[in-house]
Protein backbone atom coordinates (compact mmCIF):
# COMPACT_ATOMS: atom_id res chain seq x y z
CA UNK A 1 0.00 0.00 0.00
CA UNK A 2 1.21 3.48 -0.84
CA UNK A 3 1.73 5.93 1.99
CA UNK A 4 0.16 8.68 -0.10
CA UNK A 5 -2.40 7.23 -2.50
CA UNK A 6 -4.63 4.17 -2.55
CA UNK A 7 -7.95 2.89 -3.86
CA UNK A 8 -11.03 2.00 -1.88
CA UNK A 9 -11.28 -1.77 -2.00
CA UNK A 10 -15.05 -1.92 -1.93
CA UNK A 11 -15.42 0.31 -4.98
CA UNK A 12 -12.85 -1.13 -7.38
CA UNK A 13 -14.88 -2.79 -10.14
CA UNK A 14 -12.47 -4.64 -12.44
CA UNK A 15 -12.60 -1.90 -15.07
CA UNK A 16 -8.77 -1.51 -15.39
CA UNK A 17 -9.24 2.09 -16.47
CA UNK A 18 -6.73 3.37 -13.93
CA UNK A 19 -4.18 0.85 -15.19
CA UNK A 20 -4.81 1.83 -18.80
CA UNK A 21 -4.33 5.50 -17.94
CA UNK A 22 -1.33 5.07 -15.63
CA UNK A 23 1.69 6.27 -17.62
CA UNK A 24 4.18 4.11 -15.70
CA UNK A 25 1.95 1.08 -14.96
CA UNK A 26 2.32 1.54 -11.22
CA UNK A 27 -0.93 -0.27 -10.45
CA UNK A 28 -1.11 -3.87 -9.30
CA UNK A 29 -4.33 -5.68 -10.18
CA UNK A 30 -4.68 -8.75 -7.98
CA UNK A 31 -7.84 -10.61 -7.04
CA UNK A 32 -9.94 -8.04 -8.92
CA UNK A 33 -8.55 -5.15 -6.87
CA UNK A 34 -6.31 -2.28 -7.99
CA UNK A 35 -3.48 -1.25 -5.69
CA UNK A 36 -0.71 1.30 -6.00
CA UNK A 37 2.83 -0.04 -6.47
CA UNK A 38 4.57 2.63 -4.42
CA UNK A 39 8.09 2.13 -5.74
CA UNK A 40 6.87 2.56 -9.32
CA UNK A 41 4.36 5.36 -8.71
CA UNK A 42 5.35 8.95 -9.50
CA UNK A 43 2.19 10.28 -7.77
CA UNK A 44 1.03 12.19 -10.83
CA UNK A 45 -2.52 11.56 -9.59
CA UNK A 46 -3.83 10.88 -13.09
CA UNK A 47 -5.58 7.74 -11.88
CA UNK A 48 -7.62 9.81 -9.44
CA UNK A 49 -9.09 11.78 -12.34
CA UNK A 50 -10.06 8.81 -14.51
CA UNK A 51 -11.45 6.41 -11.88
CA UNK A 52 -15.18 6.10 -12.68
CA UNK A 53 -15.92 4.98 -9.12
CA UNK A 54 -14.06 7.89 -7.51
CA UNK A 55 -12.21 5.22 -5.56
CA UNK A 56 -9.13 7.33 -4.86
CA UNK A 57 -7.87 7.77 -1.32
CA UNK A 58 -5.30 10.53 -0.96
CA UNK A 59 -3.97 9.88 2.50
CA UNK A 60 -4.84 12.87 4.61
CA UNK A 61 -2.47 14.75 6.85
CA UNK A 62 -5.27 16.72 8.50
CA UNK A 63 -4.79 14.94 11.84
CA UNK A 64 -1.07 15.81 11.83
CA UNK A 65 -1.79 19.47 11.02
CA UNK A 66 -4.44 19.71 13.73
CA UNK A 67 -1.94 18.26 16.19
CA UNK A 68 0.70 20.80 15.13
CA UNK A 69 -1.74 23.69 15.54
CA UNK A 70 -2.73 22.46 18.97
CA UNK A 71 0.87 21.96 20.10
CA UNK A 72 1.59 25.62 20.74
CA UNK A 73 4.39 25.67 18.15
CA UNK A 74 4.66 28.42 15.56
CA UNK A 75 3.18 26.81 12.46
CA UNK A 76 3.89 28.65 9.21
CA UNK A 77 2.04 27.83 5.99
CA UNK A 78 3.65 28.02 2.58
CA UNK A 79 0.84 28.21 0.02
CA UNK A 80 1.24 27.31 -3.65
CA UNK A 81 0.24 30.14 -6.04
CA UNK A 82 -2.46 27.89 -7.55
CA UNK A 83 -4.63 29.05 -4.61
CA UNK A 84 -5.82 31.81 -6.97
CA UNK A 85 -7.73 29.30 -9.13
CA UNK A 86 -8.57 26.62 -6.55
CA UNK A 87 -9.81 28.92 -3.78
CA UNK A 88 -11.15 31.70 -5.97
CA UNK A 89 -9.05 34.45 -4.41
CA UNK A 90 -7.71 37.56 -6.13
CA UNK A 91 -5.12 38.22 -3.46
CA UNK A 92 -3.26 36.42 -0.72
CA UNK A 93 -4.29 38.75 2.12
CA UNK A 94 -7.71 37.18 2.72
CA UNK A 95 -6.19 33.68 2.77
CA UNK A 96 -3.55 34.74 5.28
CA UNK A 97 -6.31 35.98 7.62
CA UNK A 98 -8.27 32.73 7.17
CA UNK A 99 -5.19 30.67 8.00
CA UNK A 100 -4.60 32.80 11.09
CA UNK A 101 -8.15 32.00 12.20
CA UNK A 102 -7.27 28.32 11.85
CA UNK A 103 -4.33 28.80 14.21
CA UNK A 104 -1.39 29.31 11.85
CA UNK A 105 1.28 31.66 13.16
CA UNK A 106 1.89 33.05 9.68
CA UNK A 107 1.45 32.22 5.99
CA UNK A 108 3.48 33.06 2.92
CA UNK A 109 3.23 32.30 -0.76
CA UNK A 110 5.43 29.51 -2.05
CA UNK A 111 6.16 31.90 -4.91
CA UNK A 112 8.82 33.38 -2.63
CA UNK A 113 10.69 30.09 -2.97
CA UNK A 114 9.83 29.91 -6.67
CA UNK A 115 11.52 33.26 -7.24
CA UNK A 116 14.63 31.99 -5.48
CA UNK A 117 14.55 28.89 -7.68
CA UNK A 118 14.43 31.05 -10.82
CA UNK A 119 17.53 32.91 -9.64
CA UNK A 120 19.25 29.56 -9.05
CA UNK A 121 18.24 28.45 -12.58
CA UNK A 122 19.78 31.64 -13.97
CA UNK A 123 23.06 30.90 -12.26
CA UNK A 124 23.24 27.38 -13.69
CA UNK A 125 22.27 28.58 -17.16
CA UNK A 126 24.91 31.32 -17.13
CA UNK A 127 27.60 28.70 -16.62
CA UNK A 128 26.52 27.03 -19.86
CA UNK A 129 27.61 23.59 -18.63
CA UNK A 130 24.34 21.80 -19.33
CA UNK A 131 23.61 20.88 -22.96
CA UNK A 132 19.90 20.73 -22.15
CA UNK A 133 18.09 22.02 -19.08
CA UNK A 134 14.97 20.48 -17.51
CA UNK A 135 13.17 22.34 -14.73
CA UNK A 136 12.84 20.68 -11.31
CA UNK A 137 9.70 22.37 -9.94
CA UNK A 138 7.30 19.44 -10.57
CA UNK A 139 8.06 16.56 -8.17
CA UNK A 140 6.10 14.06 -10.29
CA UNK A 141 8.19 15.01 -13.34
CA UNK A 142 11.39 14.65 -11.31
CA UNK A 143 10.28 11.20 -10.15
CA UNK A 144 9.46 10.26 -13.74
CA UNK A 145 13.02 11.11 -14.80
CA UNK A 146 14.66 9.52 -11.77
CA UNK A 147 12.82 6.22 -12.21
CA UNK A 148 12.16 5.80 -15.92
CA UNK A 149 14.35 8.17 -17.96
CA UNK A 150 17.84 7.97 -16.48
CA UNK A 151 19.33 9.29 -19.72
CA UNK A 152 17.55 12.59 -19.00
CA UNK A 153 18.85 12.75 -15.43
CA UNK A 154 22.03 14.72 -16.34
CA UNK A 155 19.79 17.46 -17.74
CA UNK A 156 17.54 17.76 -14.68
CA UNK A 157 18.23 21.09 -12.96
CA UNK A 158 20.34 20.52 -9.82
CA UNK A 159 18.08 22.87 -7.89
CA UNK A 160 15.47 22.39 -5.17
CA UNK A 161 11.78 22.73 -5.91
CA UNK A 162 10.03 25.98 -4.87
CA UNK A 163 8.42 24.19 -1.89
CA UNK A 164 11.74 22.94 -0.49
CA UNK A 165 13.48 26.23 -1.28
CA UNK A 166 10.80 28.18 0.60
CA UNK A 167 10.94 25.77 3.54
CA UNK A 168 14.70 26.34 3.80
CA UNK A 169 14.17 30.09 3.77
CA UNK A 170 11.43 29.90 6.45
CA UNK A 171 13.54 27.71 8.70
CA UNK A 172 16.48 30.07 8.37
CA UNK A 173 14.30 32.91 9.71
CA UNK A 174 12.30 30.75 12.15
CA UNK A 175 14.45 27.77 13.20
CA UNK A 176 11.87 26.40 15.63
CA UNK A 177 8.83 26.86 13.41
CA UNK A 178 6.79 24.04 11.93
CA UNK A 179 6.26 24.29 8.17
CA UNK A 180 3.08 23.15 6.40
CA UNK A 181 2.81 23.23 2.61
CA UNK A 182 -0.64 23.74 1.03
CA UNK A 183 -1.20 23.03 -2.66
CA UNK A 184 -2.96 20.97 -5.36
CA UNK A 185 -0.36 18.20 -5.63
CA UNK A 186 -0.20 14.64 -4.29
CA UNK A 187 3.49 14.25 -5.20
CA UNK A 188 4.30 17.10 -2.79
CA UNK A 189 3.30 14.80 0.07
CA UNK A 190 6.12 12.41 -0.73
CA UNK A 191 8.57 15.21 -1.53
CA UNK A 192 7.75 16.97 1.73
CA UNK A 193 8.19 13.77 3.73
CA UNK A 194 11.54 12.97 2.11
CA UNK A 195 12.87 16.54 2.47
CA UNK A 196 12.68 16.46 6.29
CA UNK A 197 11.99 20.19 6.05
CA UNK A 198 8.20 20.02 5.70
CA UNK A 199 6.23 18.89 8.75
CA UNK A 200 3.02 18.25 6.82
CA UNK A 201 1.45 18.73 3.41
CA UNK A 202 -2.19 19.68 2.88
CA UNK A 203 -4.09 19.68 -0.38
CA UNK A 204 -6.46 22.51 -1.23
CA UNK A 205 -9.29 20.01 -0.69
CA UNK A 206 -8.07 19.35 2.84
CA UNK A 207 -7.72 23.07 3.52
CA UNK A 208 -11.28 23.62 2.35
CA UNK A 209 -12.39 20.95 4.83
CA UNK A 210 -10.66 22.79 7.68
CA UNK A 211 -12.24 26.11 6.68
CA UNK A 212 -15.69 24.55 6.52
CA UNK A 213 -15.25 22.94 9.94
CA UNK A 214 -14.46 26.34 11.46
CA UNK A 215 -17.15 28.05 9.34
CA UNK A 216 -14.59 30.42 7.86
CA UNK A 217 -15.85 32.06 4.66
CA UNK A 218 -13.08 33.31 2.39
CA UNK A 219 -15.46 35.34 0.25
CA UNK A 220 -16.60 37.31 3.31
CA UNK A 221 -13.02 37.95 4.43
CA UNK A 222 -11.97 39.06 0.94
CA UNK A 223 -14.50 41.92 1.10
CA UNK A 224 -12.77 43.44 4.12
CA UNK A 225 -10.14 46.21 3.69
CA UNK A 226 -6.86 44.34 4.09
CA UNK A 227 -3.59 46.18 4.60
CA UNK A 228 -0.79 44.64 2.57
CA UNK A 229 2.91 44.79 3.23
CA UNK A 230 4.74 46.62 0.42
CA UNK A 231 6.94 44.06 -1.28
CA UNK A 232 8.71 43.85 -4.59
CA UNK A 233 6.87 42.33 -7.55
CA UNK A 234 7.27 38.56 -7.90
CA UNK A 235 6.98 37.16 -11.42
CA UNK A 236 7.26 33.63 -10.08
CA UNK A 237 3.61 33.72 -9.04
CA UNK A 238 3.00 32.54 -12.63
CA UNK A 239 4.56 29.14 -11.84
CA UNK A 240 1.24 27.18 -11.74
CA UNK A 241 0.36 27.76 -15.42
CA UNK A 242 1.96 26.50 -18.63
CA UNK A 243 5.12 28.53 -19.44
CA UNK A 244 4.80 29.97 -15.93
CA UNK A 245 8.46 29.29 -15.15
CA UNK A 246 9.59 30.87 -18.40
CA UNK A 247 7.37 33.88 -17.65
CA UNK A 248 9.09 34.21 -14.26
CA UNK A 249 12.41 35.26 -15.83
CA UNK A 250 12.81 39.00 -16.12
CA UNK A 251 15.26 38.25 -18.94
CA UNK A 252 15.90 34.83 -20.47
CA UNK A 253 19.56 33.78 -20.49
CA UNK A 254 20.89 33.42 -23.99
CA UNK A 255 22.03 30.22 -25.64
CA UNK A 256 18.88 28.13 -25.10
CA UNK A 257 15.60 27.55 -26.86
CA UNK A 258 12.82 27.87 -24.27
CA UNK A 259 9.97 25.37 -24.47
CA UNK A 260 7.16 24.34 -22.12
CA UNK A 261 5.58 20.89 -22.12
CA UNK A 262 2.69 19.74 -19.97
CA UNK A 263 0.74 16.51 -19.79
CA UNK A 264 2.33 13.18 -18.92
CA UNK A 265 2.28 11.75 -22.45
CA UNK A 266 4.02 14.76 -24.00
CA UNK A 267 6.51 14.82 -21.15
CA UNK A 268 7.43 11.18 -21.76
CA UNK A 269 7.78 11.76 -25.49
CA UNK A 270 10.12 14.70 -24.89
CA UNK A 271 12.20 12.83 -22.31
CA UNK A 272 12.52 9.86 -24.63
CA UNK A 273 14.03 12.15 -27.30
CA UNK A 274 16.07 14.33 -24.96
CA UNK A 275 19.38 13.13 -26.37
CA UNK A 276 18.33 14.37 -29.80
CA UNK A 277 17.82 17.92 -28.48
CA UNK A 278 20.51 20.52 -28.10
CA UNK A 279 20.53 23.58 -25.83
CA UNK A 280 16.84 23.35 -25.04
CA UNK A 281 15.36 24.75 -21.83
CA UNK A 282 12.46 22.41 -21.07
CA UNK A 283 9.79 23.55 -18.62
CA UNK A 284 8.07 20.30 -17.77
CA UNK A 285 4.88 19.61 -15.84
CA UNK A 286 3.02 16.29 -15.78
CA UNK A 287 -0.37 17.96 -15.21
CA UNK A 288 -2.03 19.31 -18.36
CA UNK A 289 -2.25 23.11 -18.08
CA UNK A 290 0.15 23.04 -15.14
CA UNK A 291 -0.46 23.06 -11.40
CA UNK A 292 -3.82 24.79 -11.73
CA UNK A 293 -5.03 21.39 -12.93
CA UNK A 294 -3.33 19.38 -10.19
CA UNK A 295 -5.01 16.17 -8.96
CA UNK A 296 -6.20 17.89 -5.76
CA UNK A 297 -7.05 21.26 -7.24
CA UNK A 298 -10.60 22.54 -6.84
CA UNK A 299 -12.30 23.16 -10.14
CA UNK A 300 -14.52 26.18 -10.68
CA UNK A 301 -16.77 27.57 -13.37
CA UNK A 302 -14.91 28.46 -16.53
CA UNK A 303 -12.50 25.54 -16.42
CA UNK A 304 -8.79 25.78 -17.13
CA UNK A 305 -9.04 28.83 -19.38
CA UNK A 306 -10.52 30.90 -16.59
CA UNK A 307 -8.11 29.39 -14.05
CA UNK A 308 -5.11 30.37 -16.16
CA UNK A 309 -6.59 33.81 -16.78
CA UNK A 310 -7.09 34.37 -13.05
CA UNK A 311 -3.46 33.46 -12.29
CA UNK A 312 -2.07 35.66 -15.07
CA UNK A 313 -4.31 38.53 -13.99
CA UNK A 314 -2.94 38.10 -10.46
CA UNK A 315 0.61 38.31 -11.81
CA UNK A 316 -0.25 41.36 -13.93
CA UNK A 317 -1.67 43.16 -10.88
CA UNK A 318 1.47 42.18 -9.01
CA UNK A 319 3.68 43.70 -11.67
CA UNK A 320 1.50 46.79 -12.02
CA UNK A 321 1.17 47.68 -8.35
CA UNK A 322 4.44 46.64 -6.79
CA UNK A 323 7.94 48.05 -7.22
CA UNK A 324 10.29 46.26 -9.58
CA UNK A 325 13.56 45.47 -7.90
CA UNK A 326 16.16 42.95 -8.92
CA UNK A 327 15.68 39.71 -6.98
CA UNK A 328 18.54 38.71 -4.75
CA UNK A 329 19.85 35.17 -4.43
CA UNK A 330 18.37 33.14 -1.60
CA UNK A 331 20.34 33.20 1.65
CA UNK A 332 20.36 29.40 1.64
CA UNK A 333 21.89 26.74 -0.59
CA UNK A 334 19.30 25.52 -3.11
CA UNK A 335 21.55 22.99 -4.81
CA UNK A 336 20.21 19.45 -5.08
CA UNK A 337 21.41 16.56 -7.25
CA UNK A 338 18.49 14.26 -7.99
CA UNK A 339 19.54 10.63 -7.49
CA UNK A 340 18.69 7.72 -9.75
CA UNK A 341 15.77 5.79 -8.29
CA UNK A 342 15.44 2.09 -9.01
CA UNK A 343 12.66 -0.40 -8.42
CA UNK A 344 12.58 -4.17 -8.18
CA UNK A 345 11.00 -4.72 -11.58
CA UNK A 346 13.04 -6.88 -13.90
CA UNK A 347 12.96 -7.64 -17.60
CA UNK A 348 11.19 -10.87 -18.49
CA UNK A 349 12.94 -13.46 -20.62
CA UNK A 350 11.52 -14.52 -23.97
CA UNK A 351 10.72 -17.92 -22.50
CA UNK A 352 8.83 -16.38 -19.59
CA UNK A 353 6.88 -14.14 -21.95
CA UNK A 354 5.99 -17.05 -24.22
CA UNK A 355 4.91 -19.19 -21.27
CA UNK A 356 2.46 -16.51 -20.14
CA UNK A 357 1.23 -15.95 -23.69
CA UNK A 358 0.64 -19.67 -24.19
CA UNK A 359 -1.35 -19.86 -20.96
CA UNK A 360 -3.74 -17.27 -22.38
CA UNK A 361 -4.15 -19.03 -25.72
CA UNK A 362 -1.65 -16.93 -27.67
CA UNK A 363 0.58 -19.22 -29.72
CA UNK A 364 1.08 -17.12 -32.85
CA UNK A 365 1.82 -13.42 -33.41
CA UNK A 366 -1.70 -12.94 -34.82
CA UNK A 367 -3.10 -14.20 -31.49
CA UNK A 368 -1.60 -11.17 -29.76
CA UNK A 369 -4.43 -8.71 -30.20
CA UNK A 370 -2.73 -5.90 -28.22
CA UNK A 371 -6.23 -4.56 -27.51
CA UNK A 372 -5.22 -2.80 -24.29
CA UNK A 373 -8.36 -3.95 -22.44
CA UNK A 374 -6.21 -5.25 -19.57
CA UNK A 375 -4.60 -1.84 -19.14
CA UNK A 376 -1.30 -2.70 -20.82
CA UNK A 377 -0.45 -1.52 -24.32
CA UNK A 378 0.59 -4.94 -25.63
CA UNK A 379 0.11 -8.57 -24.70
CA UNK A 380 3.83 -8.86 -24.07
CA UNK A 381 3.83 -5.88 -21.74
CA UNK A 382 1.02 -7.53 -19.79
CA UNK A 383 3.01 -10.78 -19.72
CA UNK A 384 5.93 -8.81 -18.25
CA UNK A 385 3.60 -7.54 -15.52
CA UNK A 386 2.50 -11.11 -14.74
CA UNK A 387 6.13 -12.23 -14.50
CA UNK A 388 6.85 -9.39 -12.07
CA UNK A 389 3.76 -10.16 -9.99
CA UNK A 390 1.96 -6.94 -10.91
CA UNK A 391 -1.05 -8.57 -12.53
CA UNK A 392 -3.08 -11.78 -12.55
CA UNK A 393 -2.93 -13.76 -15.76
CA UNK A 394 -6.74 -13.79 -15.93
CA UNK A 395 -7.04 -10.05 -16.61
CA UNK A 396 -6.72 -10.75 -20.34
CA UNK A 397 -10.34 -9.97 -21.24
CA UNK A 398 -10.43 -11.50 -24.76
CA UNK A 399 -8.94 -14.70 -23.35
CA UNK A 400 -11.40 -14.79 -20.45
CA UNK A 401 -14.32 -14.05 -22.76
CA UNK A 402 -13.23 -16.71 -25.21
CA UNK A 403 -12.78 -19.20 -22.39
CA UNK A 404 -16.13 -18.32 -20.87
CA UNK A 405 -17.86 -18.59 -24.23
CA UNK A 406 -16.09 -21.87 -24.95
CA UNK A 407 -17.07 -23.28 -21.57
CA UNK A 408 -20.63 -22.06 -21.99
CA UNK A 409 -20.86 -23.60 -25.47
CA UNK A 410 -19.40 -26.89 -24.27
CA UNK A 411 -21.72 -27.02 -21.27
CA UNK A 412 -24.79 -26.34 -23.40
CA UNK A 413 -23.65 -28.62 -26.21
CA UNK A 414 -22.91 -31.56 -23.93
CA UNK A 415 -25.70 -31.03 -21.44
CA UNK A 416 -27.82 -34.14 -20.74
CA UNK A 417 -30.82 -31.80 -20.71
CA UNK A 418 -32.36 -30.04 -23.66
CA UNK A 419 -31.56 -26.33 -23.95
CA UNK A 420 -33.73 -23.96 -25.93
CA UNK A 421 -33.16 -20.20 -26.24
CA UNK A 422 -36.23 -18.30 -27.42
CA UNK A 423 -36.77 -14.61 -28.26
CA UNK A 424 -39.80 -12.41 -27.57
CA UNK A 425 -41.40 -13.44 -30.87
CA UNK A 426 -41.32 -17.06 -29.73
CA UNK A 427 -38.70 -17.98 -32.29
CA UNK A 428 -35.76 -20.26 -31.57
CA UNK A 429 -32.47 -18.41 -31.11
CA UNK A 430 -30.40 -21.48 -30.23
CA UNK A 431 -30.95 -25.15 -29.50
CA UNK A 432 -28.65 -27.98 -28.46
CA UNK A 433 -28.45 -31.52 -29.81
CA UNK A 434 -30.19 -33.01 -26.77
CA UNK A 435 -33.23 -30.79 -27.27
CA UNK A 436 -33.34 -31.74 -30.95
CA UNK A 437 -33.35 -35.42 -30.05
CA UNK A 438 -36.16 -34.84 -27.57
CA UNK A 439 -38.18 -33.06 -30.26
CA UNK A 440 -37.47 -35.81 -32.76
CA UNK A 441 -35.49 -33.52 -35.03
CA UNK A 442 -32.50 -34.31 -37.18
CA UNK A 443 -29.78 -32.24 -38.83
CA UNK A 444 -27.81 -29.28 -37.53
CA UNK A 445 -29.01 -26.95 -34.75
CA UNK A 446 -28.30 -24.04 -37.10
CA UNK A 447 -31.14 -25.20 -39.35
CA UNK A 448 -33.69 -24.57 -36.62
CA UNK A 449 -32.67 -21.09 -35.61
CA UNK A 450 -35.47 -18.53 -36.16
CA UNK A 451 -38.03 -21.35 -36.37
CA UNK A 452 -41.18 -20.82 -34.31
CA UNK A 453 -41.47 -22.86 -31.13
CA UNK A 454 -45.08 -23.53 -32.04
CA UNK A 455 -43.86 -25.68 -34.94
CA UNK A 456 -42.84 -28.31 -32.39
CA UNK A 457 -45.03 -27.90 -29.29
CA UNK A 458 -47.31 -25.42 -27.59
CA UNK A 459 -45.29 -22.38 -26.48
CA UNK A 460 -47.75 -21.50 -23.70
CA UNK A 461 -45.14 -21.66 -20.94
CA UNK A 462 -42.80 -19.40 -22.93
CA UNK A 463 -45.63 -16.91 -23.58
CA UNK A 464 -46.52 -16.95 -19.91
CA UNK A 465 -42.91 -16.41 -18.73
CA UNK A 466 -42.33 -13.62 -21.26
CA UNK A 467 -45.56 -11.70 -20.70
CA UNK A 468 -45.31 -11.88 -16.89
CA UNK A 469 -41.51 -11.59 -16.85
CA UNK A 470 -41.16 -14.50 -14.45
CA UNK A 471 -39.81 -18.03 -14.35
CA UNK A 472 -42.00 -21.10 -14.70
CA UNK A 473 -41.12 -24.57 -13.43
CA UNK A 474 -41.89 -28.26 -13.99
CA UNK A 475 -44.46 -28.03 -16.75
CA UNK A 476 -45.03 -31.50 -18.24
CA UNK A 477 -45.18 -31.95 -22.01
CA UNK A 478 -45.90 -34.94 -24.23
CA UNK A 479 -44.31 -34.71 -27.66
CA UNK A 480 -46.26 -36.74 -30.17
CA UNK A 481 -43.44 -36.70 -32.73
CA UNK A 482 -40.92 -38.39 -30.48
CA UNK A 483 -43.37 -40.05 -28.04
CA UNK A 484 -41.49 -38.46 -25.17
CA UNK A 485 -42.54 -36.85 -21.92
CA UNK A 486 -40.64 -33.74 -20.84
CA UNK A 487 -40.41 -31.47 -17.81
CA UNK A 488 -40.01 -27.88 -19.04
CA UNK A 489 -38.55 -25.04 -16.94
CA UNK A 490 -38.52 -21.56 -18.49
CA UNK A 491 -36.23 -18.81 -17.18
CA UNK A 492 -36.78 -15.19 -18.21
CA UNK A 493 -33.46 -13.43 -18.93
CA UNK A 494 -34.35 -9.79 -18.31
CA UNK A 495 -31.13 -8.14 -19.46
CA UNK A 496 -31.05 -10.09 -22.73
CA UNK A 497 -34.87 -10.09 -23.17
CA UNK A 498 -34.70 -13.80 -23.94
CA UNK A 499 -36.22 -17.00 -22.59
CA UNK A 500 -34.08 -19.92 -21.52
CA UNK A 501 -35.88 -23.24 -21.71
CA UNK A 502 -34.46 -26.27 -19.92
CA UNK A 503 -36.05 -29.59 -20.88
CA UNK A 504 -35.62 -32.78 -18.92
CA UNK A 505 -36.59 -36.09 -20.53
CA UNK A 506 -38.82 -37.95 -18.04
CA UNK A 507 -40.12 -40.57 -20.48
CA UNK A 508 -38.47 -43.43 -18.61
CA UNK A 509 -39.83 -42.14 -15.32
CA UNK A 510 -43.35 -41.83 -16.73
CA UNK A 511 -43.15 -45.33 -18.29
CA UNK A 512 -41.82 -46.72 -15.03
CA UNK A 513 -44.71 -45.12 -13.16
CA UNK A 514 -47.18 -46.65 -15.62
CA UNK A 515 -45.62 -50.09 -15.27
CA UNK A 516 -45.54 -49.75 -11.51
CA UNK A 517 -49.25 -48.85 -11.54
CA UNK A 518 -50.04 -51.91 -13.68
CA UNK A 519 -48.12 -54.13 -11.28
CA UNK A 520 -50.03 -52.66 -8.37
CA UNK A 521 -53.40 -53.27 -10.04
CA UNK A 522 -52.40 -56.84 -10.94
CA UNK A 523 -51.27 -57.45 -7.38
CA UNK A 524 -54.53 -56.10 -5.99
CA UNK A 525 -56.56 -58.37 -8.32
CA UNK A 526 -54.50 -61.42 -7.36
CA UNK A 527 -54.89 -60.58 -3.71
CA UNK A 528 -58.68 -60.36 -4.06
CA UNK A 529 -58.79 -63.78 -5.74
CA UNK A 530 -56.67 -65.36 -2.99
CA UNK A 531 -58.89 -63.85 -0.32
CA UNK A 532 -62.08 -65.19 -1.95
CA UNK A 533 -60.56 -68.61 -2.38
CA UNK A 534 -59.48 -68.68 1.26
CA UNK A 535 -62.97 -67.69 2.34
CA UNK A 536 -64.53 -70.57 0.37
CA UNK A 537 -62.08 -73.06 1.84
CA UNK A 538 -62.78 -71.79 5.34
CA UNK A 539 -66.53 -72.14 4.83
CA UNK A 540 -66.21 -75.73 3.54
CA UNK A 541 -63.99 -76.68 6.45
CA UNK A 542 -66.44 -75.13 8.88
CA UNK A 543 -69.34 -77.11 7.36
CA UNK A 544 -67.47 -80.38 7.63
CA UNK A 545 -66.34 -79.65 11.16
CA UNK A 546 -69.99 -78.90 12.19
CA UNK A 547 -71.36 -82.22 10.93
CA UNK A 548 -68.55 -84.19 12.51
CA UNK A 549 -69.02 -82.45 15.82
CA UNK A 550 -72.78 -83.31 15.94
CA UNK A 551 -72.14 -87.00 15.31
CA UNK A 552 -69.46 -87.05 17.97
CA UNK A 553 -71.80 -85.49 20.49
CA UNK A 554 -74.57 -88.01 19.87
CA UNK A 555 -72.13 -90.86 20.12
CA UNK A 556 -70.91 -89.62 23.42
CA UNK A 557 -74.46 -89.14 24.71
CA UNK A 558 -75.39 -92.70 23.76
CA UNK A 559 -72.27 -93.94 25.36
CA UNK A 560 -73.22 -92.13 28.50
CA UNK A 561 -76.76 -93.51 28.43
CA UNK A 562 -75.54 -97.01 27.80
CA UNK A 563 -73.22 -96.90 30.64
CA UNK A 564 -76.02 -95.60 32.81
CA UNK A 565 -79.08 -97.61 31.66
CA UNK A 566 -77.99 -100.30 29.32
CA UNK A 567 -77.90 -100.61 25.59
CA UNK A 568 -79.06 -97.56 23.73
CA UNK A 569 -81.81 -97.73 21.18
CA UNK A 570 -80.67 -97.98 17.62
CA UNK A 571 -82.19 -97.88 14.18
CA UNK A 572 -81.99 -100.57 11.55
CA UNK A 573 -78.68 -99.20 10.26
CA UNK A 574 -77.13 -99.19 13.74
CA UNK A 575 -77.33 -95.46 14.47
CA UNK A 576 -78.80 -94.06 17.69
CA UNK A 577 -82.52 -93.75 17.34
CA UNK A 578 -82.57 -89.94 17.89
CA UNK A 579 -79.45 -88.88 15.99
CA UNK A 580 -81.41 -86.82 13.47
CA UNK A 581 -82.96 -84.63 16.14
CA UNK A 582 -79.89 -84.22 18.23
CA UNK A 583 -78.73 -80.57 18.65
CA UNK A 584 -75.15 -79.51 18.30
Amino acid sequence: MSDFLEFRKVQCKDCYRCLRECPVKAIDVKEHQAKIIEERCILCGHCTHVCPQNAKIVHSELPAVRELLASGSDVIATVAPAFISSLGQKDFGALRIALAKLGFHDAEETAVGAQAVVEAYKEVLRKGEMRNFITSACPAACNLIQKYFPKALPYLAPVDSPMVAHAKMIRREHPDAKVVFIGPCIAKKREGSESHLIDAVLTFEELRTMLEEKEIDLSTISKLPIADKPKAANRAKAFPVTRGIIRSFDALPEGYTYMAIDGIDRCMQALDKIEELDHVFLEINVCPDGCINGPCSISSDGGMLKAEGDVLAYVDRELATRPHTAPTPAPVDLGYMHPRLRNHSRPATDKEIETILHRTGKFRPEDELNCGACGYSTCREKAWAVVNGYADIEICLPYMRKRAESLAVEIVRNSPHGVLLVDGDMNIVDINATAMKMLGLGGSPDNFQKRAVSDFFSPFEFYSAYSEQRNTANHRLFLQASKRYLDLNVIYLKEQNLLFGLMKDITDEVNYDKKLKEVKLETITTTDEVIMKQMRVAQEIASLLGETTAETKLALLNLKRTLADGEPETTADGRPADWKTAKI
